[in-house]
């Protein structure tokens, strides 16, 4: 049997890194990992080729070559996937489809052959004994969550990871929490479930002995939600994994309470983690308590996140706008926050309901959802209708967005995130495309550039004041003119100025 794995395209989105991944010549922020773990799940005979459409065309070779396609992806993969399936339908190839894009509503997918739905470990194999006796069903679904100590290492061979600028690595599937807007407990459950220290030290090694020596993404959509087996177990392995090691530099999901353990931040530092990423949500108490994100209610934020960045890791900020509670003042007291924070990637987005959350059941209720969920809360849209109204939203959300990546307001925040950092113990090694990424920032920002006379007051800045973060300040400034095309495409900016189009 030939399977032909395809990942469907993913949209420009803060989350591409599209315009930021130019500098340093890759094609893609991360790799498939779930299709290439899935990979290692099928039988050891059969042929496996993985077609990332983020990386490279899918031929009609690859599709003649293949006896069936099995395709997965998220929400906002929707009309790739559309588009790969009406061809492989076109040639009659059969289809294979799972992953949150396809378990929510697969209705919206008349033709795809068969659904793998929730975890493959569970699924995938009571399809493939139902395909060997010629009675496969059409959907397939677990009513409960596996064990992820029988998940195996993901197929590194089906890809060229020179192509991305990140590898990935799942250490743990669930949420302690239960936050309204958010559908991970009802893809992975409330219970964290890990894998063994073994099984990632062999996922690492696997990486490593690839040649892979810059940064890991520990995919887990809260790395921290069981600390005692962080502190025990595995943060001790990593830290002596990498004695030995050089580069691998890594960054994961946290949330807020990560703040509230010393010890914690200093074994994540020690073993390597310079950056996490945290869903602040918003600063005001009543949208907190209206999402049920209660980690982050009755504390100083503010105060969190110096502590997480004085400890040695960048704090990367999620914002959602559009909460019931928020209010014409919500915008501004944003803006404030994420200044003051100085967390320099702040994903602001507006408010969305994934079907399967506790918000899109609500909102259902009251009669308030409005059309299907793009599964991108940053393109100036949203599904559902908000309370204050969508132009008075979308009007305070272009308000927040044309302040922060402004270059001035955003060349700012980046010092300010500066004086508070503790400089990187390790470092990833500089390669030839880190040497072209600065030569090519220098001039795309520093001489063409709306940006640069910000761009050069801030590598002075650095190279006097902070110079062990002179390779992270271009990169920032990198991530800062992504940021801001994206901006100019889905929130209009004129390219030319600091002003949005209305």
């Amino acid at each position: 049997m030939k399977i032909l794995l395809i990942y469907p395209k993913i949209p420009d989105t803060f989350w591409s890194f599209r315009y930021a991944l130019r500098f340093i010549g890759k094609k893609a922020a991360f790799p498939p990992l779930g299709l290439l773990t899935l990979a290692s799940l099928l039988p050891s005979d059969w042929s496996r080729r993985l077609v990332d459409l983020n990386v490279e065309e899918l031929a009609d070779a690859d599709l003649a070559w293949a006896d069936m396609a099995f395709i997965g992806g998220m929400a906002i993969q929707k009309q790739s996937a559309k588009r790969v399936i009406a061809r492989c339908r076109a040639i009659g190839l059969k289809v294979v489809a799972g992953g949150p894009l396809f378990g929510v509503e697969p209705d919206d997918f008349g033709e795809v052959d068969h659904f793998v739905l929730d975890e493959a470990e569970i699924t995938l194999p009571r399809f493939l004994k139902d395909l060997e006796n010629g009675t496969p069903e059409r959907i397939y679904r677990a009513s409960e969550f596996c064990d992820l100590h029988h998940t195996p290492v993901p197929s590194w061979d089906l890809i060229s990871m020179k192509r991305y600028a990140s590898m990935s690595v799942q250490f743990s599937r669930g949420c302690p929490f239960n936050c309204e807007f958010c559908n991970v407990t009802v893809l992975f459950g409330h219970r964290p479930r890990l894998k063994t220290t073994q099984q990632v030290l062999a996922e690492l090694d696997g990486i490593y002995d690839a040649g892979w020596r810059s940064s890991i993404f520990f995919v887990d959509d809260n790395f921290i939600g069981n600390k005692r087996y962080l502190k025990s177990e595995l943060l001790p392995a990593l830290i002596e994994w990498r004695k030995d090691k050089k580069g691998c530099l890594f960054f994961t999901e946290a949330s807020i309470d990560l703040a509230d353990d010393p010890e914690l931040l200093s074994l994540m530092y020690r073993a390597g983690f310079d950056m996490v990423f945290i869903g602040i949500e918003s600063p005001d108490e009543a949208s907190l308590s209206e999402c049920h994100k209660v980690q982050n209610k009755n504390r100083d934020l503010l105060q969190n996140v110096r502590i997480i960045q004085r400890a040695g890791l960048q704090v990367m900020g999620g914002f959602i706008v559009g909460f019931d509670s928020d209010t014409n003042s919500t915008f501004q007291r944003q803006i404030d926050f994420i200044q003051k924070s100085g967390i320099v990637t702040a994903m602001v987005g507006i408010l969305q309901a994934p079907p399967g959350t506790r918000l899109f059941d609500r909102l259902r209720k009251e009669n308030r959802v409005l059309s299907a969920f793009s599964g991108d809360n940053v393109d100036g849209t949203t599904n559902i209708i908000p309370k204050m109204g969508l132009d008075r939203l979308l009007d305070g959300y272009r308000s927040i967005m044309e302040q922060i990546y402004s270059p001035k307001t955003f060349y700012r925040r980046v010092r300010t995130f500066f004086k508070e950092l503790r400089p990187p113990e390790f470092s990833s090694p500089v390669d030839l495309q880190r040497f072209l990424a600065l030569i090519r920032s220098g001039f795309w920002l520093g001489v063409l550039g709306k940006e640069r006379f910000q761009y050069w007051h801030l590598l002075l800045w650095t190279l006097v004041r902070r110079p062990k973060l002179l390779p992270l300040a271009v990169t920032l400034a990198i991530y800062g003119h992504h940021f801001r095309r994206i901006c100019e495409k889905y929130i209009f900016f004129d390219s030319n100025a600091d002003v949005p189009l209305h």
